[in-house]
């Protein structure tokens, strides 16, 4: 897995290094398994149309995030015929995904509170 080191004071964290749209897609995936084409929805949805991520940006994202060990996948246990199309690969973070969201959401919130002193 790809780290970068940032040193905050004594302690060290560990952040894999995570592009914005690594960022989104690991979002939608807190606390949920989605389909591919469920994640791009549920970031148009909850942000009223204003977010939107085409397919040809999604799964390189995808890709790079389950290379990263943030995310697994699943191909869906329904069968061609009972889909009617093609058979859905099912998303959701690992136990290292959700550990580095954290990890990034606490930076967020202590830059948000920072004061200069």
């Amino acid at each position: 897995m790809v780290k970068e080191q940032l040193k905050q004071g004594s302690q060290e964290h560990n952040y894999p290094n995570i592009s914005p749209r690594e960022e989104l897609v690991m979002l939608a995936l807190h606390n949920k398994e989605l389909y591919g084409l469920q994640i791009p929805k549920a970031m148009e949805e909850a942000s009223d149309g204003n977010r939107q991520m085409g397919i040809g940006t999604l799964y390189p994202v995808l890709h790079s995030l389950e290379k990263k060990g943030l995310i697994q996948s699943r191909w869906g246990d329904e069968n061609r015929e009972e889909r009617g199309g093609a058979r859905r690969r099912y998303y959701k973070l690992t136990g290292s995904g959700v550990a580095a969201l954290e990890e990034i959401q606490s930076f967020r919130e202590k830059l948000i509170q920072w004061q200069p002193v």
